[in-house]
């Protein structure tokens, strides 16, 4: 290839991306005087990356296949914009050797190894072929090219169970199965392929020995087109639910300086095989003394802020200075390490309903300020809609200390003072989870949030005084808000008049809906003299004064900051006790117990109909798989509720089901 088709100065760049990775490229491209095109699906029209860059161009319609991973409406924006390289981000085309072909035959930077590195290393299978060759450890497993069901099943027999079923393209997780036995084989093959083929258009496995109870440590690597090759320290990526990170850190906290520097030699020496260009990452698996190489990613990390923080290198800087066929400004030994770093992903799904999604509009989205050690990257805002189409990541956390007892705590601090509302979030998850002791301490493995799963969805404590009366002030704080739009409005803090007392009940059910929990009732006695609260026998002094975000609320003499929404008769609460959610009871009554009942078997979310997994006529036992969804790019198998018979199925493999659509009848057995 020609290098400078490959490698050469540019003005304009697309990002073929969309999301939090979409504006993280954006604001360092601009900041480096370039100018942006972003493109958008019809789902993402008011999107956060569209409003960002200088233009912006529609792909096509919201499914990914016919907007983000159509090659040929990625190029045609760009000669449309007069961008002269593409920034694939992570995900979608990012690791697609085809794309970065396409680009350099259209005459654009395609910022990123070329496509023959992409091959080489891209491929599960393929990249264990050369790291044998290159004396790199490796796990052992099966990484070749025949994919019969027979020769999978002989090859898992050979390497011992329990053994990985995973996908030879791709990552994130997907396509990917643990078998602890033979006759779990053939249906986990029969899925991982359905899920990688998906995903990413691929459904080749590959089948590698289980490591009990790993770690997982990955090297960030960049190289430039002049031969140089650097290696920027580890991150410890061991915190997974269903392959997928949760927390990252940097650098390990498992690692010895010894240990450090062998990995980090193998992770050179792995992409040196290939002469690799660009950024992109080297991942092992531990077993607590020896590292084995699992793959390469052959592109940005979503993680790579946590290296960013303890080198203070701009990564995506970096890719751009190579794109523009520059050097690396650094040699090896001039890259510091300093300090620690830990980085949460934010995501919109339920934790206690198995990590469901969660699509709709963002009614509130306060994030703490950028400030003491704390970074927050994100590509949504209050009032943008999380689409179900796509990838359910709103946001990451990430925050640098100088150790990593203090990076924790600044993590948990930000992540204790977010409010996220409109959709359900795994943020109360991610707390629970960087305060468990095991986690402080390092104690952990890849199996760790699968096993800890009970403690660490836990439902919140029961409201407590502070809550009841933060409720009662909540409430107080919205009627006054909404009395201000009349500037002759005599209404203050609990109501108007000249003298006497007056009282005011309220009533609360903790849970949102009107079917949940007992009702609690609280008296507000207000009017001349100083407001109070009586909770049972208990009257407490009470005033409340509002401040950004929430308001301040005094009991006793004890002033509490709370954080409030309220949407109808829905509170969230958010104390120095916790997360509450609460219902305000009607106080003119009338209120109806909730019809919905568990037993609807219907789409939680917009999704396509992937498996049928029950015929008709069939007797269920109670959680019993009937069909498969997938919904924001992950399978959801929607069970029986109760031991029955299949009385009917409503759809076909390929539907695509809105949200609500009843899918089965279960009838049930009467037992």
């Amino acid at each position: 290839m020609d290098r400078s088709k490959l490698y050469r100065r540019f003005r304009t760049l697309l990002i073929a991306n969309r999301g939090e990775i979409a504006c993280r490229v954006i604001r360092t491209a601009r900041a480096m005087g370039l100018r942006t095109v972003a493109v958008y699906s019809e789902a993402d029209r008011d999107a956060m990356h569209v409003a960002l860059a200088d233009e912006a161009v529609l792909l096509g319609p919201a499914r990914a296949r016919d907007s983000y991973l159509n090659v040929e409406r990625l190029i045609e924006a760009a000669r449309k914009t007069g961008a002269e390289a593409i920034h694939p981000g992570y995900g979608f085309l990012s690791e697609n050797a085809e794309f970065a072909q396409a680009c350099f035959d259209a005459g654009l930077v395609f910022v990123g190894p070329t496509a023959p590195m992409m091959t080489a290393m891209g491929s599960k299978s393929g990249s264990k072929a050369l790291m044998e060759k290159a004396g790199v450890p490796l796990v052992p497993g099966y990484h070749g090219e025949a994919q019969d069901d027979a020769t999978l099943a002989k090859a898992a027999e050979k390497v011992g169970f329990p053994i990985l079923v995973k996908a030879s393209a791709g990552g994130g997780g997907r396509g990917m199965r643990i078998v602890r036995s033979a006759d779990e084989l053939a249906p986990a093959i029969v899925s991982a392929k359905r899920e990688a083929k998906a995903a990413f258009g691929d459904d080749r496995m590959l089948i590698e020995k289980y490591v009990d109870n790993p770690r997982h440590i990955e090297v960030q690597v960049i190289g430039d087109s002049h031969g140089n090759l650097l290696s920027l320290f580890e991150r410890e990526c061991t915190l997974q639910r269903r392959h997928q990170k949760v927390i990252e850190e940097a650098p390990s906290p498992t690692l010895n300086p010894a240990q450090r520097e062998t990995v980090c030699a193998a992770a050179r020496k792995a992409a040196g095989a290939v002469n690799y260009v660009g950024a992109g990452t080297i991942e092992f698996v531990s077993d607590g003394k020896d590292v084995f190489f699992i793959e390469m990613n052959t592109r940005l990390q979503v993680e790579h802020p946590v290296t960013e923080l303890i080198t203070g290198i701009d990564l995506v800087e970096w890719q751009l200075r190579v794109a523009f066929g520059e050097a690396l400004p650094l040699k090896q030994d001039e890259i510091k390490l300093h300090g620690h770093a830990v980085e949460a992903r934010v995501y919109a799904e339920n934790p206690t309903k198995n990590f469901m999604p969660s699509a709709g509009k963002i009614s509130t989205w306060r994030l703490p300020a950028e400030t003491g050690g704390l970074r927050i990257d994100s590509g949504y805002r209050e009032g943008d809609t999380v689409s179900p189409y796509y990838d359910a990541m709103l946001a990451k956390m990430i925050a640098w200390a100088p150790t990593r007892d203090v990076a924790i705590e600044r993590l948990n601090r930000g992540l204790e003072e977010s409010d996220v509302r409109g959709i359900v979030t795994n943020i109360p998850f991610l707390s629970a989870l960087m305060t468990h002791p095991k986690v402080r301490a390092n104690a952990i493995d890849t199996g760790f949030i699968e096993r800890e799963l009970t403690v660490l969805t836990q439902a919140p404590a029961a409201p407590g005084e502070l809550e009841l009366c933060a409720a009662v002030a909540a409430v107080i704080n919205h009627e006054r808000q909404a009395a201000q739009a009349d500037a002759n409005s005599p209404w203050q803090t609990f109501g108007w008049m000249p003298v006497g007392r007056r009282q005011r009940n309220f009533a609360f059910r903790a849970g949102h809906g009107v079917g949940h929990g007992s009702e609690q009732k609280i008296t507000l006695n207000y009017g001349s003299g100083p407001a109070t609260l009586v909770i049972g026998e208990r009257e407490l002094a009470f005033a409340i004064a509002p401040r950004d975000g929430g308001f301040d609320v005094t009991l006793d003499g004890v002033k509490s900051f709370v954080a409030a929404v309220i949407d109808g008769h829905e509170l969230y609460l958010r104390t120095r006790n916790g997360r509450f959610d609460l219902h305000w009871v009607d106080p003119f009554g009338g209120e109806m117990e909730e019809q919905a009942g568990a037993d609807k078997i219907a789409a939680p979310l917009p999704g396509t109909v992937v498996a049928v997994l029950a015929e008709e006529g069939a007797k269920l036992e109670k959680g019993a798989p009937i069909l498969t969804l997938e919904v924001m790019k992950m399978e959801q198998t929607l069970r029986a509720p109760y031991a029955g018979v299949l009385k009917s199925i409503k759809c076909k493999v390929g539907d695509i089901v809105q949200e609500g659509v009843e899918l089965a009848v279960v009838e049930p057995s009467g037992e």
